[in-house]
């Protein structure tokens, strides 16, 4: 379904002189982006907010293998604009109804001098940010090629402090921390920054397709350049004209909000490209695996061995009693013995152990109206699951299942490149592609940073890339820190969906009693509305949800919304967010803060004004603390309405879980 009007205004203008420049700005005329040449013929752009420079004079272009670089000697040939104003609807995800409105421009530039090669940049600015791409028309003098280094700078008019995540954290599974740019080493992206103008910023990527994944080094204190991860031979990309690379896109807000409620992500990949998307839909899921986690049961074959049939049936039917819609079962299939990453060409994804008898689990969760959520670790070996891949879809989808979350721990992809290079990029999108083929959704982990690509094909439901609630249960450490959840929404939080895997009641490890989830029983209901995914996870045992208040909230809140705001919100400190269901006219809360206790008052006023509602609050109880009571817990139900004012008292490490159901 779409919505909306379309305008789109075209025009070229050819521009002699090598200085000539242009520049597009937002619907709103905020946001203002120019692009420059200098008296060399090298590109560059700068951006204003508010008539306020925050981007100036940053590099363009490319360093290309046995050719002469992509960053001089160029004069602009012509300039297309256009405006777009639309409306689109998407099959999942945080809002159901998108507004793409942007201006375009589109700068064509040729070489002024022998081999005369083109280079197109596209810029669409939107109201809230902005993203640029490379495009490399079909042309003689530049066919095939291969990119040593993309120049591409983010250089800032003052220094500012940013949150980041380090590659030296493989899968994207480390802290986000808080330095000044000459403290980062390579970072990952989304990057946030918390600019000493006051504003936010995020920059990250959109549509990574056939591409490496760009990180930023930083040059000095005020200037960032991107980074690809390159291929074993040292190359970072190899292409073929024509091409485009992904968007490079910055966030500009005023509220760290702001960047979590921006859709400049999505509005830069291409539309849905499945026709019938009526077997892709979002829902919450249990499974044998924090059980695994803890060490009470196995993935490999033995008297402890977790997916077997009969505990198999019990989670099926915890799940079907209780509206889940689907089960997680690892350590199903042949293959886990030993090391399992040094011997991954032992694992098959048809055949299942002794004890689980495939047929019987399949068609007992079928007649329970159940999901299996089929778990295909692949140790990263692509080559040896892409040969069973085939029969192992047509396998599942005989059965009517609709889900595989695939694992790829290891930390080369066929033994020789990175998950985030371009064969990396490649091998893990081809999944997906033919995962829908078979009517397959596909929960990935160890993958590479999701960019809006889901928009394009919505059976790519959702990703780890995140330092999830399995560290909770063995990292030497202690586990997560308090902070942590504080931190991820603004940081990988804002590439897309994350399979974080909360919902833990039993905090303790007894097997490794140096490690423990370190929340409130609160803050892990609370995580539900504040870290989004269209697949949830109720990550403990069926025991120890039995009996439980709490329980209530992790049945009752859904995956799928209609609209979702950041109320207030400090990263690393706290946040609160409140969502829309899809499906109903129900409003769900979440406030969560760090290893600090503290008190807030959360304004009502995103509720229906003409409209009362039953506030069903799942709060810290008095004596809460996520050291020494964590499971400190109260409910209690009252009657609000959107002039209403909702006090709230967050512990250490807590939260608040709120629904409220219209009257």
């Amino acid at each position: 379904m779409k919505t909306g009007s379309v305008i789109a205004l075209f025009y070229a203008a050819a521009l002699l002189s090598s200085c000539a420049g242009s520049s597009v700005s937002s619907p709103d005329g905020s946001i203002s982006f120019r692009i420059d040449l200098d008296k060399e013929g090298r590109p560059t752009y700068e951006v204003s907010k508010d008539g306020e420079t925050v981007i100036e004079n940053s590099a363009l272009g490319f360093t290309l293998k046995d050719a002469a670089p992509l960053e001089s000697g160029f004069r602009i040939e012509s300039i297309e604009k256009a405006s777009t104003d639309t409306v689109w609807e998407q099959v999942w995800g945080e809002s159901r109804f998108v507004s793409d409105r942007h201006n375009e421009m589109t700068v064509h530039l040729q070489e002024k001098a022998s081999p005369n090669r083109r280079l197109d940049i596209r810029i669409r600015v939107f109201d809230d940010g902005f993203g640029f791409r490379y495009e490399f028309p079909e042309q003689e003098n530049l066919n095939d090629f291969a990119i040593m280094d993309e120049l591409t700078e983010f250089r800032f008019g003052s220094p500012h402090k940013a949150w980041w995540i380090s590659r030296k954290d493989p899968y994207y599974e480390g802290y986000g921390k808080k330095t000044g740019f000459t403290q980062i080493d390579t970072a990952y992206t989304p990057f946030t920054i918390e600019g000493s103008d006051g504003r936010f910023y995020a920059i990250h990527e959109a549509a990574l397709l056939d591409y490496a994944k760009m990180n930023l080094v930083p040059l000095d204190s005020t200037t960032l350049k991107a980074e690809l991860t390159p291929w074993s031979d040292g190359t970072k990309v190899y292409a073929e004209a024509p091409f485009k690379t992904p968007w490079r896109t910055m966030i500009i807000s005023d509220t760290p909000g702001g960047l979590m409620e921006s859709r400049i992500m999505l509005n830069l990949n291409e539309p849905c490209k499945i026709e019938d998307t009526s077997w892709i839909r979002p829902g919450k899921y249990v499974g044998i695996w924090w059980v695994l986690h803890k060490d009470e049961y196995t993935w490999y074959y033995g008297p402890r061995h977790g997916a077997n049939t009969e505990l198999t049936r019990h989670y099926i039917d915890f799940a079907a009693e209780n509206g889940f819609a689907g089960v997680l079962v690892e350590g199903w299939n042949k293959g886990w013995e030993g090391n399992w990453m040094k011997t991954s060409e032992n694992f098959s994804f048809t055949e299942a152990y002794p004890d689980y008898d495939f047929d019987t689990v399949m068609k007992y969760a079928g007649s329970k109206g159940v999901q299996m959520i089929i778990h295909n670790e692949t140790a990263a070996n692509l080559d040896h699951y892409f040969s069973q891949i085939d029969e192992a879809y047509t396998l599942y989808s005989r059965y009517g299942m609709h889900y595989v979350k695939t694992g790829n721990v290891n930390l080369l992809i066929d033994g020789k490149e990175e998950h985030d290079g371009q064969y990396g990029v490649n091998r893990l999108h081809a999944i997906v592609e033919k995962a829908a083929e078979y009517r397959i959704c596909i929960d990935e982990h160890e993958p590479a940073m999701p960019t809006g690509v889901s928009r394009t094909w919505p059976n790519l439901m959702t990703h780890e890339a995140v330092r999830g609630q399995e560290h909770d249960a063995w990292e030497k450490d202690g586990g997560n820190t308090p902070e942590h959840t504080t931190v991820i929404p603004f940081i990988r939080g804002l590439a897309g969906p994350m399979d974080f895997t909360f919902g833990t009641f039993d905090f303790e490890n007894p097997k490794y009693p140096f490690c423990r989830v370190n929340t409130t029983l609160a803050k892990q209901l609370a995580l539900y509305v504040v870290i989004y995914s269209p697949l949830q996870m109720a990550s403990d045992a069926p025991e120890s949800y039995e009996g439980k208040k709490a329980f209530d909230f992790i049945r009752d809140v859904p995956c799928d919304w209609h609209e979702s705001h950041v109320l207030d919100a400090s990263i690393g400190d706290y946040i609160v967010t409140a969502r829309r269901d899809r499906d109903s006219e129900d409003w769900y809360l979440g406030a969560i803060t760090d290893e600090n206790a503290r008190d807030i008052s959360v304004k009502l006023d995103f509720l229906d004004p003409d409209a009362e509602y039953t506030a069903q609050i799942y709060a810290d109880g008095e004596e809460a603390d996520w050291k020494t009571a964590p499971t400190a817990f109260r409910y209690e139900e009252r009657s609000v309405d959107s002039g209403d004012i909702l006090p709230m008292h967050l512990a250490t490490s807590g939260g608040c879980a709120v629904r409220f159901i219209k009257k």
